[in-house]
């Protein structure tokens, strides 16, 4: 039986915290996109494939250490993966530990991730989902 998207997505998770970016480049489709959202980022951006996902972690290495997603809360909406965590990291220089809070909505094809959106709040993601599902 083929894993589900769900435990495609926490798979990927762990791998990350695992191994970092190299962890979870092989979960990767070609066609992968994220966008970072003004919300949640500082240089707000768009990254496509597995060399996008590589320039937007070289823009954490430059000046964090430790570099992980915990999750609070998977669950599945219509064929997404909706996915409560902190991104935890500690400066560099400072040593000071850093959290975020947010949300990512996972879709998947062939296995892969396919498409990462970043959201502040749970409500905003279940409601661009709904928004999505209704057009």
């Amino acid at each position: 039986m083929a894993n589900s998207n769900l435990e495609m997505v926490e798979r990927g998770m762990e791998a990350f915290n695992e191994q970092g970016i190299d962890g979870i480049l092989p979960l990767i489709h070609p066609d992968f996109e994220a966008t970072t959202p003004p919300e949640l980022a500082s240089e707000p951006d768009t990254y496509r494939g597995p060399d996008g996902l590589r320039r937007w972690f070289s823009s954490f290495d430059d000046v964090m250490d430790e570099i992980r997603w915990d999750a609070r809360g998977f669950r599945e909406v219509g064929d997404r993966v909706v996915v409560e965590f902190t991104l935890r990291a500690r400066g560099k220089t400072t040593g000071l530990d850093f959290g975020q809070e947010a949300v990512m909505v996972w879709a998947l094809r062939d296995g892969l991730a396919l498409r990462l959106d970043l959201y502040p709040t749970l409500e905003q993601a279940l409601s661009a989902l709904e928004q999505e599902s209704s057009t």
